[in-house]
């Protein structure tokens, strides 16, 4: 009896749904891709328009492509913070110096876009938070 409530437990705790809720099918993978590529889109318009300051100044005009922000490096110690910071807080730094705009709450939509964008184009970066 006792071998059987043993197994009994077992198959419900491996058959219950947070046993399974690490199991993704194609069809999850696809649409979460798809959900991040619309964002990360979003990021790329507003990183090359401008809008995100009030000078007219783009993200792209000093960093093309998201060149140099090194996402895969955070967090780390920033100098023009000076304390250990993460991405979000370096664009924030951005924003509100070269582009003389407001800085985004981390969770904005806006700050989402950019930062996914950023991560978009050093896809394949091996993460090395810290590193200069």
């Amino acid at each position: 009896m006792r071998q059987f409530t043993i197994a009994l437990v077992l198959g419900a705790v491996l058959l219950s749904p947070a046993t399974l809720a690490d199991e993704f099918t194609g069809t999850d993978v696809d649409r979460w891709q798809s959900e991040f590529d619309s964002v990360a889109k979003k990021g790329r318009e507003l990183w090359t328009s401008g809008a995100v300051g009030t000078n007219g100044v783009a993200c792209a005009q000093c960093h093309p492509n998201a060149a140099n922000t090194h996402p895969e490096t955070y967090p780390k110690f920033q100098k023009q913070l000076g304390k250990v910071a993460q991405l979000f807080e370096m664009v924030n730094w951005c924003i509100r110096n070269p582009l003389q705009g407001a800085a985004l709450p981390a969770d904005d939509p806006k700050m989402t876009a950019l930062v996914a964008y950023i991560h978009k184009e050093r896809k394949g970066v091996a993460i090395d938070a810290g590193k200069h």
